[in-house]
């Protein structure tokens, strides 16, 4: 049993006891489940391992007391948790989808049962439309209507997984296919390696030896829920997080077609098909052939060669001028993950993060990073434990002294300053001014109408000490929508000022969007890619940043956190303000 899933166990107990609150000490049992959710979800050794070796105890793990660890041991052991179960039983199964919801919290959930018997988000929908959440404590009609605008984005979501979730599974299938003595070559296509957002189902194409030999191993992989369809050339399952699997098992010398045409979207599909056609040649999953003879198909560098232009990175196949710019031989050198020097956004045990500023910088020193930038929360974010003024001095100076204990990386003292309602920003110009760098973002009164949140945007942009906005539009992947606000103005803006947009890489925000990274650099904009880290080991979500930066279109020269650090503090200073 991986951590996640021992995490995700102790995050709904935490919410069932929120919900149900039968428990007289169901408080402080929730808080106990949070704080060994965390502990989990950053611990860098798996706890399986730690459970069954006699020489580790799980009680050594903050946050893990023996209450706990027999829990987590009862877990690895048996693969699931006798209390759990329990509490699950005294709850409708759907209820739990609501928590799914923007802005509908376990305390909601328990109102809208208690109160309207609501069981579901179906139900949930029926309610806000008929105007009966607003008579609820704490709810009025801006309630119901943001309610019915999550339940339209959790709608749309359905059937959908995060690029890192598809990625990672991947990841562990291919791993699985390799184990098979027959197997040649695993390569992940569609949506997937072209980096987009979200994807909807996985396509492996597989070279190799004894085709059937592979389509039964791959088959009794332990994460198999149900097996589709199982034939010469092609394996389909669902998975057990019901995301279906193609397996698609080919000759060697179609390999090169099918990756492009599994790779590319259809609309770049559909021109690479008319372009071929104009040169007297037919184009399919197959090879590129001229008659009945196979002229290219082996790789995909041969088709696109055949087809009068070079190889066009899987990340811009969304014919969106692609084709046009290989024709002219305009394709740009897109930006790739050993380019990056440093990151610029992360948290630490100040504010909301898991570990010290030494320990992110250690970690990032193993990643070859030439410098970082801690940025913990200011006051207004008291949900992420943010920083008044005297804690925040005092982080400045705890940030100072780590630089005498990690050598070989600079360490910047920043912070991620709270972006206020009518645009003020949550700390004073005379504390800003202490920082290395300051990154300024929206974290709360998400929903206000375009004007005002433009208005608030633009105030923001205008401070003099401000160089960097953090994940500029809010949105949340699969679950809560960009601000509604005006995008021109805002980049004009933060252009005139001088002002670094964020790549925030995080997989759950991918803020900005490929769409916006594009805007930017038509616009003769930088960016930075930043990981928003929490713990060590988000450090390693640059590498969704970049994807996301490439769709975009990005190059090296186009990132800033592409500089070495004397340069890229020289251009921060000397921006125009």
């Amino acid at each position: 049993m991986e951590n996640s899933e021992i995490a995700a166990v102790f995050e709904e107990l935490s919410n069932l006891l929120k919900i149900l609150q039968e428990d007289p000490k169901w408080q402080f049992k929730a808080a106990a489940y949070d704080r060994a959710r965390r502990a989990i979800e950053s611990y860098p050794a798996r706890l399986e391992d730690v459970a069954r070796d006699p020489n580790r105890k799980l009680t050594d793990i903050p946050g893990i007391g023996a209450d706990l660890a027999k829990k987590i041991e009862e877990l690895v052991t048996t693969g699931r948790l006798e209390y759990h179960q329990q509490q699950l039983a005294k709850v409708p199964k759907s209820l739990l989808e609501l928590l799914q919801l923007q802005t509908v919290g376990p305390q909601k959930v328990r109102l809208f049962h208690q109160q309207l018997a609501v069981k579901n988000v179906d139900e949930l929908e029926s309610a806000a439309k008929a105007g009966r959440l607003r008579g609820l404590p704490g709810m009025s009609a801006k309630s119901e209507e943001n309610i019915l605008k999550a339940i339209e984005v959790f709608r749309r979501a359905a059937g959908r997984f995060r690029l890192d979730v598809a990625y990672e599974t991947a990841e562990e299938l291919s791993e699985f296919l390799h184990e098979c003595k027959h197997v040649e070559r695993v390569t992940a296509s569609g949506s997937l390696r072209r980096g987009r957002e979200t994807v909807g189902d996985l396509d492996l194409l597989v070279t190799g030896t004894d085709q059937p030999a592979i389509a039964d191993h791959f088959v009794r992989h332990s994460r198999i829920a149900q097996i589709l369809a199982k034939g010469e050339d092609k394996v389909s399952i669902k998975l057990d997080n019901d995301m279906q699997v193609d397996v698609r098992l080919l000759e060697s010398e179609s390999y090169g077609a099918a990756l492009q045409y599994f790779t590319g979207s259809k609309e770049h599909n559909v021109a690479l098909r008319e372009r071929a056609h104009k040169l007297g040649l037919k184009l399919s999953e197959y090879g590129l052939f001229k008659g009945e003879k196979s002229v290219a198909g082996r790789t995909e560098e041969d088709v696109y060669e055949k087809l009068g232009m070079p190889w066009i990175p899987p990340e811009l196949r969304e014919n969106l001028g692609e084709i046009e710019a290989a024709e002219k031989g305009r394709l740009p050198s897109l930006i790739e993950l050993a380019d990056i020097k440093g990151d610029l956004q992360m948290h630490t045990t100040a504010s909301d993060g898991h570990t010290s500023a030494e320990e992110m910088a250690a970690a990032a020193k193993k990643l070859g990073y030439r410098y970082i930038l801690i940025t913990d929360h200011s006051k207004a974010v008291t949900v992420a434990n943010g920083l008044d003024e005297k804690r925040a001095v005092e982080n400045i100076r705890r940030i100072h002294a780590a630089r005498d204990k990690v050598k070989g990386i600079e360490i910047w003292a920043g912070t991620e300053v709270d972006i206020l309602g009518d645009g003020r920003l949550d700390y004073p110009d005379s504390l800003l001014k202490q920082f290395d760098i300051v990154l300024a973002s929206v974290h709360s009164r998400m929903t206000q109408p375009g004007e005002e949140m433009t208005a608030r945007l633009l105030k923001a942009l205008a401070n003099p000490y401000v160089r960097i906005l953090g994940h500029p539009t809010g949105r949340q992947i699969l679950r809560r929508d960009p601000f509604n606000f005006d995008v021109e103005a805002v980049f004009a803006a933060a252009r005139k000022y001088g002002v670094i947009l964020e790549l925030n890489g995080n997989p759950e925000r991918l803020d900005l969007c490929d769409r916006h990274v594009k805007l930017a650099r038509d616009k003769g904009m930088k960016i930075v890619i930043s990981t928003d880290a929490h713990a060590p080991e988000h450090l390693q979500l640059m590498r969704y940043g970049v994807i996301t930066a490439r769709r975009g279109w990005m190059e090296k020269k186009d990132v800033i956190n592409t500089l070495p650090p004397k340069q890229l503090l020289e251009s921060l200073r000397t921006l125009p303000r």
